[in-house]
């Protein structure tokens, strides 16, 4: 990159358990709540952003179709700043981060706010049929949420490409629950230390007649030990591997990241937290997705000029606990550097919303340990995988 595009002020909402906490907020609502206390974190004014780079992957309220702009406003950036929708499967947050680097570093913006939100709680159901009329008979009516966890090309969920990839790699069952222990652990490890707490802004729900005040991600479960995860039926297969204890959890939340030109960021006064430095996007087969972070992460090393052994942390997101295994087994990746503050099996996995969570949490662990360099990544359904580099400054 020609321009040093630099990251700070992460923020986000606790995520709520489908059909839980979140259930009775609306997508830009929630999103506008993270994005005005990103930028009240950065401690620039707010008519200093010049645009909103936002994603959802599933439109839910009737104002999402033109969510990026609506919560640009909801946000008190200006009226006169640029919104833009991007999507990218499971990587959408991370895209959205990127999305906007690309737009600083082509002279296009300086200073901008990214992320994403997901209400899968409120996901709609769709009549296709309904426009033109049904000569006989019903109307069947779809879940888009269904949409979004199958396979565009087999029709499968995307549960069964995990049991591909545990197939053809031949991994077992027992090590996916035991990753999956260790992510409950390690995510109620991250609440208890306080860790957690620094990227949550919490958030008034509704609550029957009245609201409540929520902070604490709902999906996280103490009493997830590996011997009870071991009793866990299959979830897409008869004698299957992948359950719904070593999966990611359907979750609700937002969450922004303010990225900006370095020295328009530091103008104001903000504290620059972590450098953009390169990304990779690959594809993969469609039918073992969770395959996608092997070749993303292998080859921004070799963009990069870097090994496994030059990064100081990982964040893999859990789609399945298979996922991260197989990232391990394949890269040589260090446990004691990958995922220390749980995933997506145990915080949970809104696909708007994990990039950025991802970042912000790399980015707190670099702060803690010195470190100097951290990789994100994860598979993306239909095929992909995605990887982006990011260094303390």
């Amino acid at each position: 990159m020609s321009t040093e595009i630099v990251l700070t002020a992460g923020t986000r909402t606790p995520l709520g358990n489908y059909g839980g906490a979140m259930k009775g907020v609306e997508l830009t609502d929630m999103a506008g709540h993270a994005a005005r206390a990103s930028i009240a974190k950065s401690g620039i004014p707010a008519d200093q952003f010049d645009h909103m780079v936002f994603t959802t992957t599933v439109p839910t309220d009737r104002d999402t179709l033109f969510a990026a702009r609506v919560v640009g406003v909801k946000s008190g950036i200006p009226e006169s700043a640029g919104a833009l929708h991007v999507v990218r499967a499971c990587a959408s947050g991370l895209q959205a981060i990127l999305s906007a680097a690309q737009q600083i570093d082509s002279g296009h913006s300086q200073l901008a706010i990214a992320g994403g939100a997901e209400c899968y709680s409120r996901a709609p159901h769709a009549v296709t049929k309904a426009r033109w009329g049904v000569g006989r008979g019903g109307m069947e009516m779809e879940d888009m949420l269904e949409w979004a966890y199958r396979c565009p090309f087999s029709m499968e969920y995307m549960g069964d490409t995990a049991e591909n990839l545990a197939e053809e790699f031949q991994y077992q069952r027992e090590p996916m629950d035991e990753w999956a222990a260790m992510s409950q652990s390690r995510a109620i490890d991250a609440i208890c230390n306080g860790f957690m707490a620094r990227q949550i802004t919490p958030i008034e729900v509704p609550d029957g007649r009245t609201t409540k005040h929520f902070e604490q991600d709902e999906s996280v479960r103490p009493d997830a030990t590996t011997e009870k995860l071991a009793r866990l039926r299959p979830a897409f297969r008869e004698g299957g591997k992948v359950t719904a204890g070593n999966s990611s959890g359907v979750t609700d939340g937002a969450g922004f990241i303010v990225v900006g030109d370095r020295a328009k960021l530091e103008k104001h006064g903000a504290a620059a937290q972590a450098r953009v430095v390169d990304w990779h996007v690959v594809g993969v087969p469609p039918r073992i997705m969770g395959h996608g972070p092997v070749p993303a992460i292998q080859g921004l090393l070799e963009k990069t000029n870097l090994s496994i052994s030059d990064i100081d942390y990982f964040e893999i997101n859990e789609a399945f606990a298979v996922v991260n295994l197989h990232a391990e087994k394949q890269l040589g990746i260090p446990r004691d550097i990958h995922n220390l503050y749980g995933g997506g099996i145990s915080v949970g996995h809104p696909p708007g919303l994990t990039g950025v969570r991802m970042c912000m949490t790399a980015i707190e662990h670099l702060k803690d340990t010195g470190g100097k360099r951290a990789i994100l990544s994860m598979c993306l359904g239909a095929g992909q995988g995605m990887a982006m580099l990011i260094e303390r400054v």
